[in-house]
């Protein structure tokens, strides 16, 4: 077992940036970790993850803008966002698989494997 929590979230114009951190309760060395976010009305979507060899894969969309890294030492995982847009806005959640179901992080983006543990979100607003 292992508790997630996120923060860093908060409300930034367009074209902005923020910094997600994820602190987990204990190592989450050899773990899968992600971000992923939910928009009101609309599915829950993998953003970026992270595989256990240090491999990261990313959705489409923030490719270029989002970066995903992790400090093992402080059992912390983050997710800096530059150049954020309105379709960013949503509540982001950080995430981790353990074992790592998958050698291909880009399979935890696209949902192909299921996390096991789950914060309980911070909120990104992004405005115009």
């Amino acid at each position: 077992q292992v508790q997630l929590m996120e923060s860093g979230g908060g409300s930034v114009r367009s074209g902005g940036s923020l910094r997600l951190s994820c602190a987990a309760s204990r190592s989450t060395y050899n773990y899968c970790m992600g971000w992923f976010r939910q928009a009101p009305g609309a599915p829950r979507e993998g953003v970026a993850a992270v595989g256990s060899d240090g491999r990261t894969s990313y959705r489409d969309s923030v490719k270029g803008r989002f970066t995903i890294s992790q400090d093992n030492a402080k059992n912390t995982l983050y997710l800096q966002m530059n150049n954020l847009k309105s379709e960013d806005t949503a509540m982001y959640y950080c995430a981790a698989a353990s074992p790592c179901p998958t050698t291909e992080p880009g399979l935890l983006v696209h949902g192909y494997y299921a996390m096991d543990f789950w914060g309980k979100g911070t909120l990104v607003t992004i405005s115009s």
